[in-house]
C-alpha cells in the first residue's frame, strides 16, 4: 500500500554526490505536486538516448558494472504509467477508507508483532524516541507486515516515471541511488516493490534506503525486504527524522459541541486544550479535557457532525510521510489503536458529494477563482480550503466538508 513519495532535503549532500541533482520534496498521487521551482529535468524523447544520460550520471557517481548492466536492461512499463494516473481510492471518505484499512486482521497481527519483536521495538524507541505503535501502524498499512510488498520491477518503474515528462523531477533523483544499491548487492537487479519505486516492508525510496537504512539485526547489511529488525529500526529512524517529538502524543479523539466557531478548527490552527475545553470540546465520554501543556488543532475529516480528533505536533509527521489527509489520519488512528485506544465514534456526518458532485463543485470553485489543483473529484487540501472560504461567504459552518447544500448555493 504505497503510493507515496517524500524526499528529505537534509540529504542534499548525498543527492548531489550520487545523483547530481538538487534535493526535492516529491509526491505521488497521495500527495501534492512537487514545487514549481524545481530545476528542469531531462525527460521524454528517444528512450535509449535518454537512458545514456542516466548512464553518464551513474558513472560520474561511481556506479560500477553491475549497476550499469541493470540500467542497460531496463525498459518502459506502461502499467506503471497507468497506475501513476489512477487515484480512485481517494474518492473514499475517511470513514470508508479507515474502515477498510483498520481491519480486524491488521489489529490482530499488529498486536502479535508488537509482542514478538518487543525487544527490537524497545531498542528503536530508546534510540529514536518513536513508540512501537507508530512503526507498527505504518508497517501494517504499507505492506500488511511485509506480506504485500509490490510486484513491480523497481528499476523499470523508476526509469519509466523518470523518462515520462509528467513529474521527472520526482523520480529521476531515485535512479542513481537504486543503481548504487544494486551495484553494492544490497538489492538484486530485479528487485520488486511498489509502482512508484518504493522497496521493502515499509516502502522506502532508494535514496532513503541508501542514506538511512539501519542494520537492526547486526548481520552487516540492511535488508528492508526480509529482516524485520532492519525494518523496525529504519522506520523508527525515518519517523524521527521527519520531526517526531519524543514522549509527546500524536492524536486524541474528542467530542465537539453542536455549535462553536468552526473556523477555528483545522490541523494547523493549534490552540491550548484549555481553550478547546472553554469552547465545549470534551473527551469522547463527555468528561473534561485535561490541559497537558501542549497545543493541538482539531481535525474534522467529514465535517462538524462527523468524527473529531485533536492533532498535536507529532501528527504533522504523518502528513510528512503521506500528504493525503485521509491516509495520514487513518495511520494515526491505527497507531492509537495499537497503543490501546478504542475504536473512534463515526457519529453522523452529513452525506458528502460523490465523485461527480465533487467535480461539479471543483469546477464552480475554479470559476470563482480558486486554485483547486486538478478537477478530479478528490477532496484535496486546496479544494478543502476553497470550501472553507465559500462556507464563510455563504454563512455555513466552516468545517471544510462539501455537501449537497453547499453545491446547491452556487
Amino acid at each position: 500500500m504505497s503510493q507515496r513519495i517524500t524526499l528529505r532535503c537534509h540529504r542534499l549532500a548525498l543527492a548531489l554526490l550520487l545523483a547530481g541533482t538538487a534535493c526535492t520534496t516529491a509526491t505521488t498521487a497521495f500527495a501534492q505536486e512537487a514545487p514549481a521551482a524545481a530545476a528542469p529535468v531531462a525527460c521524454g524523447g528517444d528512450f535509449e538516448a535518454w537512458k545514456q544520460g542516466v548512464v553518464a550520471e551513474a558513472k560520474a557517481a561511481g556506479v560500477g558494472q553491475a549497476g550499469l548492466d541493470a540500467l542497460e536492461a531496463a525498459t518502459i512499463d506502461e502499467k506503471v504509467l497507468a497506475r501513476d494516473r489512477a487515484q480512485g481510492v481517494f474518492t473514499q471518505t475517511f470513514i470508508q477508507f479507515s474502515g477498510r484499512m483498520i481491519s480486524a486482521y491488521r489489529l490482530k497481527q499488529g498486536a502479535a508483532n508488537l509482542k514478538k519483536y518487543a525487544d527490537v521495538f524497545a531498542r528503536a524507541e530508546a534510540e529514536f524516541g518513536v513508540p512501537p505503535a507508530i512503526v507498527t501502524a505504518f508497517w501494517a498499512l504499507e505492506t500488511d507486515f511485509g506480506a504485500v510488498q509490490g510486484d513491480f520491477h523497481t528499476l523499470n518503474a523508476l526509469v519509466t516515471l523518470a523518462h515520462d515528462c509528467r513529474r521527472p523531477q520526482v523520480f529521476r533523483p531515485q535512479l542513481v541511488p537504486l543503481l548504487t544499491l544494486i551495484d553494492r548487492g544490497t538489492v538484486p537487479a530485479d528487485v520488486k516493490g511498489a509502482w512508484a519505486g518504493e522497496i521493502g516492508q515499509t516502502q522506502m525510496l532508494p535514496i532513503d534506503y541508501l542514506a538511512d537504512g539501519v542494520d537492526g539485526d547486526g548481520d552487516g547489511k540492511v535488508d528492508l525486504r526480509n529482516s524485520v529488525p532492519d525494518v523496525i529500526m529504519t522506520t523508527a529512524k525515518k519517523v524521527e527524522m521527519k520531526g517526531w517529538k519524543r514522549g509527546e502524543p500524536w492524536i486524541e479523539e474528542v467530542r465537539v459541541p453542536e455549535v462553536m466557531d468552526w473556523s477555528q478548527t483545522g490541523r494547523t490552527n493549534k490552540l491550548s486544550l484549555s481553550q478547546w475545553a472553554e469552547w465545549g470540546v470534551t473527551r469522547p465520554d463527555g468528561s473534561p479535557l485535561r490541559d497537558n501543556g501542549l497545543k493541538a488543532g482539531i481535525v474534522l475529516p467529514m465535517g462538524h457532525k462527523g468524527p473529531a480528533f485533536l492533532t498535536y505536533d507529532n501528527y504533522d509527521v504523518y502528513i510528512e510521510w503521506n500528504q493525503s489527509a485521509t491516509y495520514a489520519l487513518t495511520a494515526a488512528v491505527l497507531a492509537s489503536r495499537f497503543a490501546g485506544a478504542p475504536a473512534y465514534n463515526p457519529r453522523s456526518p452529513d452525506p458528502g458529494l460523490d465523485q461527480a458532485g465533487m467535480k461539479a463543485l471543483q469546477t464552480k470553485l475554479e470559476a470563482r477563482g480558486y486554485d483547486v489543483g486538478t478537477v478530479d473529484g478528490i477532496l484535496g487540501t486546496n479544494t478543502r480550503e476553497a470550501v472553507r472560504q465559500e462556507q464563510i461567504r455563504l454563512g455555513l459552518p466552516v468545517d471544510g466538508w462539501p455537501t449537497a447544500e453547499l453545491l446547491g448555493k452556487f
